[in-house]
C-alpha cells in the first residue's frame, strides 16, 4: 500500500458525491488504518473573526475565511507555517494544529499564513484505497502554493496541472507548450 500523506486527493470529475464533488483534500494522515484529512478549497459564508466570536477565548480580527474541512464533525483544525505550533508536519513547511492552545496563538498573528477548518475527512482501513481504485480520486504531492490558495477555481487549476503532469509522463516529454492541441 502506498501511504500518501502530505498528497492532495484531487477528486475526478466523475465523483458526484456532494461533500467531495470537485474537491481537494490534503492528507495529513494515511496508514493502515485509514485516513485523515481536510478539504481545503470549501470556504463558508463566515470570517474567522466570526467564528472565534463563538469559539474563542482569544481577541482575532482576521477576516480570513473559514473552510469546510469535511463532513465529519470534530474541533476546529489549522494548516499554518509557524513550527511552534506545530503537531505535525504534512509537507515541508506546512504544519498541522489542533490543539485549542495552538489556534489561539495563531489567530493573534498579524499577517498570517494559515487556513482554519470546520470538520475533516476520514476514511476507514481500506476505504480510500479502494475509493481510488475505483476512480474517484486522483493523487499529487501536495504544495504549499495549493494549500495556501484562495482561488475560486482552485479545482480546476490542480485537476490541469495534474493532467498535463500525466500528459508529460505519458508522452516522455521534457516540456509541453502550454495548448497541445495547436502543435
Amino acid at each position: 500500500m502506498e501511504l500518501l500523506e502530505g498528497h492532495l486527493l484531487v477528486a475526478s470529475p466523475q465523483l458526484l458525491d456532494p461533500n467531495f464533488a470537485k474537491t481537494l483534500v490534503l492528507l495529513v494522515e494515511h496508514n493502515e488504518e485509514g485516513a485523515f484529512g481536510v478539504v481545503v478549497n470549501r470556504p463558508v459564508r463566515k470570517t474567522l473573526q466570526e467564528l472565534w466570536r463563538e469559539v474563542g477565548s482569544a481577541p482575532c480580527h482576521s477576516r480570513l475565511p473559514v473552510y469546510l474541512g469535511g463532513p465529519v464533525p470534530g474541533p476546529l483544525l489549522s494548516l499554518h507555517t509557524k513550527p511552534a505550533l506545530a503537531e505535525t508536519e504534512p509537507i515541508p513547511g506546512v504544519f498541522f494544529s489542533a490543539r485549542k492552545q495552538n489556534l489561539d496563538q495563531l489567530v493573534l498573528d498579524e499577517e498570517p499564513i494559515y487556513k482554519v477548518f470546520i470538520g475533516h475527512a476520514g476514511w476507514g482501513a481500506g476505504q480510500l484505497e479502494n475509493e481510488l481504485y475505483q476512480g474517484a480520486w486522483r493523487t499529487m504531492p501536495a504544495t504549499a502554493e495549493n494549500l495556501f490558495s484562495t482561488a475560486d477555481d482552485l479545482w480546476e487549476t490542480v485537476f490541469r496541472q495534474l493532467g498535463r503532469s500525466l500528459l508529460k509522463s505519458m508522452l516522455k516529454v521534457k516540456n509541453l507548450p502550454p495548448d497541445p492541441t495547436v502543435n
